[in-house]
């Protein structure tokens, strides 16, 4: 349903998306079903433009898990990197059958992101490239593309991406060779001497490539690579195949005698330096923001080295209202360490996005559902939610759901997937009762390395208590000694903490007490 209106010729909508990729189908499936007029601009010929050429080499570099030993939808999307959320439950446009392959074809999710617009009959322009975003006086955008149409819009919101390769700044950048561009044939660099710059998948991805015909293949990186498709790579460091990870930070390039004089510095072997020689440098340093289509008064304002727009909790521009931002992007807001700039992180944020555009600018309230407020009754939706959901899966850390409960345990209330910053800055922070659920890494607790459960009681923005439930090598919280008894146990704990403060030391209301010891005598 298409709510534009037409003023002057322009078109305006209550919602433009720049950019067709996963991030913006993702969107405007969100907003499509909610009934508000939004429009999908995309400067390519087909939704997924951006995989036709990306990545390089052709092959995902990210899982497809089609086996999971499960026919719920939702759960096997905690094993499925690719597919775009269809909020229907049915798991009917999903990405794994259109490949079986681990590391399936970019060509495959460029077919299956067209197969996604026409499903959900989604309002996407082709062909269609935005040069200038301007803001009116009256509060609009209005996008400019290249052949002098002209859009305008209440609300926009970015998806393209970080799209302008990332270039380091150091003296001699030059002379390498970048991503983007570079040959793709392993045969143009037969014999050759190659150093990579960067520590990411496109590094590892065009290490992959040229295994077979280098003569030597180093990459620099003063951060841990990321491990994924390209594997084979590292197998190589390890076998002493004249292939290696320098820990280093690349501090100048320079043309001497016929070959590129490389000075790094190693982070550690206390700052050691070296100058190593090499017949081509690489930069696959990834991609960054492209702010330069922005007006100087709606430009966003950059974070992280000029890498990503600076954002609010709520993925809003810091400096331009009403500009938002979806897909990789959002990553400005995790410090990359969460899925953010994945497919399998981002469509979650896309729709907390979605959720929090129509609880300020809609007067729609966040979907929660009231639950039985006992000890048993928490225990029993944090358990099916831990068991289940695949947003808390992904984005571990970063998503969380939501339990609110009133002074008295007489009320208590779920909220789901809201990230941290954005919980501590909505109304949910004046309770002085409630409850964050997510999954996290072991960093925090010698009990459980793995992926485990950790629930957190707040008061404002105050943190009272926390508890974290032992891993399980299934991600099967279910063990009643392991994680129902102790989950019990910490409700148990808060629920009588939380009378004592309301009512004093001795003065817990019957009920209360009742609420409390059930529970333990149901368990005996």
């Amino acid at each position: 349903m298409d709510h534009s209106v037409s003023f002057g010729g322009d078109v305006n909508y209550e919602y433009l998306i720049l950019g067709a990729g996963p991030a913006g189908l993702q969107m405007g499936h969100h907003l499509s079903r909610a009934g508000h007029s939004y429009l999908i601009l995309e400067a390519g010929d087909t939704p997924g433009t951006f995989f036709k050429t990306f990545p390089r080499h052709r092959t995902l570099l990210s899982n497809n898990k089609v086996y999971t030993g499960s026919t719920d939808p939702e759960l096997n999307l905690r094993f499925d990197w690719h597919s775009l959320l269809d909020e229907d439950g049915k798991g009917e446009m999903v990405f794994t059958r259109y490949s079986r392959d681990y590391f399936p074809p970019a060509d495959e999710l460029v077919r299956y992101l067209a197969d996604y617009a026409e499903f959900y009959g989604l309002n996407v322009r082709c062909n269609t490239r935005v040069l200038r975003v301007e803001r009116s006086n009256a509060g609009q955008f209005r996008l400019t593309d290249a052949t002098g149409g002209v859009f305008t819009c209440q609300r926009l919101i970015v998806a393209t991406g970080a799209s302008r390769p990332y270039v380091p700044a150091i003296p001699g950048i030059d002379l390498a060779e970048n991503y983007a561009d570079v040959s793709v044939d392993p045969e143009d660099f037969v014999n050759q001497r190659v150093l990579i710059l960067g520590e990411g998948s496109y590094a590892l991805e065009t290490a992959g490539n040229l295994v077979p015909t280098t003569a030597l293949l180093h990459i620099a990186s003063p951060r841990p690579l990321e491990r994924g498709v390209n594997n084979n790579f590292l197998d190589t460091c390890q076998l002493n195949l004249q292939n290696a990870v320098l820990d280093c930070a690349v501090e100048k390039i320079e043309r001497r005698d016929g070959q590129l004089m490389v000075s790094v510095r190693y982070s550690r072997a206390q700052g050691e330096t070296a100058e190593l020689a090499y017949d081509r440098v690489i930069v696959a340093e990834g991609f960054r923001f492209d702010s330069s289509i922005f007006a100087s008064g709606c430009r966003p304002e950059l974070a992280r080295g000029g890498r990503f727009p600076a954002q609010t909790p709520e993925w809003e521009s810091v400096n331009v209202p009403g500009l938002y931002f979806a897909g990789t992007l959002t990553q400005a807001n995790d410090e990359r360490q969460h899925a953010s700039g994945f497919i399998n992180g981002f469509r979650y944020n896309a729709r907390a996005l979605f959720r929090m555009l129509e609880q300020k600018h809609h007067r729609r309230d966040w979907p929660s559902r009231e639950i039985e407020p006992t000890p048993e009754g928490l225990v029993e939706a944090t358990l099916d939610r831990l068991n289940r959901a695949s947003a808390m899966w992904h984005q571990a850390g970063f998503l969380h759901d939501v339990i609110t409960v009133d002074d008295d345990w007489d009320h208590a209330v779920h909220y789901e997937e809201m990230p941290l910053a954005y919980i501590q800055e909505s109304e949910i922070v004046a309770s002085s009762h409630y409850y964050t659920i997510t999954l996290e890494l072991g960093e925090t607790t010698e009990e459980s390395a793995a992926l485990h459960p950790v629930i957190r009681r707040w008061s404002g923005r105050q943190l009272i208590s926390e508890k974290h439930l032992l891993e399980d090598l299934l991600g099967e919280w279910k063990k009643p000694e392991a994680h129902v008894a102790p989950l019990r146990y910490f409700f148990m704990q808060q629920l009588l903490e939380t009378a004592d403060l309301v009512h004093g030391y001795d003065a817990v209301p019957v009920p209360v007490q009742e609420k409390a010891v059930r529970p333990l005598l149901r368990a005996v």
